[in-house]
């Protein structure tokens, strides 16, 4: 697998779990997908940042949590942009908030975290020096991003007014697309385009960013939220050794079109999913 060097803007480009016990998740995380870790923060830092990496290049990180933040682990979808400041003030435009104004990450680069008109959270990244995920779309690393969402006409609204996505229905469910998107694919990777075809795959499927996933109206206690998906060689065996570890299994894995999935939580509570990648799904009902 290619690695990336950076991403076009409104493409989710990183992920990283904040936990009350850091080290325990290092220790977690790297045994589930063999992340190799380094603390990247200053040896004076009040908490640590360990990005996580497949032959060298980065995948995601493990954070301490933020200074006042409530001990609750979970994981951070980050959307690539030009400027961080303007993202944030089309947010707000748009009926969003900021609950972190943008900052800078040392030379890393500048960021904002951002809640959506109907309460998820998400991040923007404006780049230097880190230049997102490396390695994706393999075992063990980033796969997708997913938004939760109880209002989907108020959702389309939103981010189609700070990211220009829009909406594509497809076998599988409900994908945000970015114009152009796939163009810039098939420039890093040419042929990408007529493979896709050649598979089967849905037509506008290369312009594909994130999922949007309705929260189903009986269900009044899950807010609406990002959620992270990260490549699988076996979602059956991903789950045992989850457990095994000390997580826990909130879905059992299961087919669907293209995939066979399982929801799992890790040690500290940050739920995340794990995606092995079955063409011979791709007819099953969604």
């Amino acid at each position: 697998m290619a690695e990336r060097d950076g991403y076009i803007p409104g493409v989710p480009c990183w992920v990283d779990t904040n936990q009350p016990d850091p080290e325990a998740a290092v220790a977690f995380y790297g045994g589930l997908f063999g992340w190799e870790f380094e603390d990247v923060m200053p040896e004076d830092a009040p908490g640590h940042y360990y990005i996580g990496r497949i032959r060298g290049g980065d995948v995601a990180a493990v954070s301490s949590l933020p200074e006042g933040a409530p001990p609750m682990a979970m994981w951070n979808t980050y959307v690539w942009v030009d400027d961080a400041d303007a993202t944030t003030a089309a947010a707000r435009a748009a009926g969003g908030s900021a609950a972190h104004e943008p900052f800078d990450v040392m030379d890393a680069g500048r960021m904002a975290v951002l809640f959506d008109s109907e309460g998820a959270a998400f991040c923007v990244w404006q780049a230097k020096n880190h230049r997102g995920a490396q390695v994706v779309n393999e075992h063990g690393s980033l796969n997708f991003n997913g938004l939760a969402t109880r209002n989907r006409a108020a959702a389309e609204a939103f981010y189609g007014a700070v990211f220009g996505w829009q909406t594509l229905t497809i076998p599988g469910g409900i994908m945000w697309t970015l114009p152009a998107y796939g163009d810039h694919l098939e420039e890093l990777t040419p042929g990408l385009r007529a493979g896709q075809a050649e598979m089967g795959a849905p037509d506008g499927f290369i312009d594909v960013v994130a999922a949007l996933e309705p929260i189903p109206d009986d269900d009044s206690a899950t807010p609406a939220h990002w959620s992270v998906t990260f490549g699988v060689d076996d979602a059956d065996a991903i789950a045992a050794k989850a457990v095994e570890l000390g997580g826990r299994v909130v879905v059992e894995p299961a087919d669907a079109p293209w995939t066979r999935s399982a929801v799992l939580e890790d040690p500290q509570g940050a739920t995340f999913i794990a995606s092995q990648f079955v063409p011979e799904n791709k007819d099953l009902p969604a």
